[in-house]
Parts: structure tokens; sequence; C-alpha cells
């Protein structure tokens, strides 16, 4: 078999692919700066929001594995639909993204572990040991906002711009 022999950066998918590498490795650098630098910690919405993030990391560098290493004929077709994974893994991110601004919003209610009731002890003789060592970060309070945003709202506007940014990687045409 004949292996890519062109430059893969000719192709929009290895423009997508590696905008969506060094993007994600941005993205998740500045949410970990923001927790151990900065202070914030994360609710557990926030930690299921960082997992398109660490899923596009590694699907982008096989993409651009695959577009390097794969014989010539399968190339643009695995990065591609490399691409489209990470597009809807971006999407799906969105979506979450935009259900936790509306827990911080108020607009609808949150999970129960983390958006008050539940999560104590039931039991009288270890409720006050509960109570010390459980620290309930609440995903309905916004502990940042920037021009209006929360870090799930800008996740949320982030996650959609990603996604595009892999759905043009698959749509462009290939310039000749």
């Amino acid at each position: 078999m004949a292996f890519v022999e062109t430059a893969p950066y000719r192709s929009p998918v290895w423009y997508a692919a590696t905008g969506l590498l060094l993007l994600s490795l941005a993205a998740i650098a500045t949410a970990l700066a923001f927790e151990h630098i900065g202070g914030y910690a994360p609710c557990p919405l926030c930690l299921k929001e960082r997992i398109a993030y660490y899923f596009a990391i590694p699907a982008s560098a096989a993409a651009l594995l695959a577009l390097r290493a794969a014989p010539a004929g399968l190339a643009e077709g695995m990065a591609r639909l490399i691409l489209a994974l990470i597009a809807v893994a971006y999407l799906v991110n969105a979506g979450l993204g935009i259900y936790h601004a509306g827990v911080e919003w108020h607009f609808w209610p949150g999970p129960t572990d983390c958006s008050g009731g539940g999560g104590l002890e039931r039991r009288a003789g270890a409720l006050l040991d509960s109570l010390a060592e459980t620290r309930v970060i609440r995903c309905d309070e916004a502990p940042f906002r920037l021009f209006g945003l929360s870090f799930a709202g800008w996740n949320a506007v982030l996650s959609l711009g990603f996604a595009a940014i892999a759905i043009l990687g698959i749509v462009w045409p290939r310039r000749r």
C-alpha cells in the first residue's frame, strides 16, 4: 500500500485537527489553572464538562497521525471520521454547558448531589462527622463571571466553536 506522500498540512482536515489539539489543550490548561492556581474548585457538572476536552486531545492527535501514517486511500477518511467524533463530543458538551448555565441562572433544577438536598449522612451520630468532612461544591452557584457568562457558559461557547472547527475540517474542500 502506498502511504500519503503529499504534505498533510495542505488539508483542511489537518488544519482542523491541529487547531482542535492546540485549542483543547489551551482550554483544559486554563480550566486546570483556574482550579489549581486560582482556587476555583470544580463542581461535579464542571468535571463532566471536561470529558470532551480530554477526549478531543488524543483524538485530534490520532487524526493527525492518521493523516501522516495511514495508507493513502484511508488517511483523509479516517481523519474525517475522527473529526466527526470530536464534533459530536463537543456538541454534547455544549448542551451540557447550556444545561449547567441554566442551573446557575436557576432556570431549572440541577442535580441533587450539587444543587442542594441529599448528600448528608442520615444517622444522627454520624451527622456532625459528615458535615465536617463533606465539602459540597455547588452546581447552581457561579463562582466567576466574565462578560455575564460563567465558566459553564464559556464552556458552551467554546464547545460550539470547537464543534464548528471540526465540522469545517470535514466539509471544507481540499485545495488542489
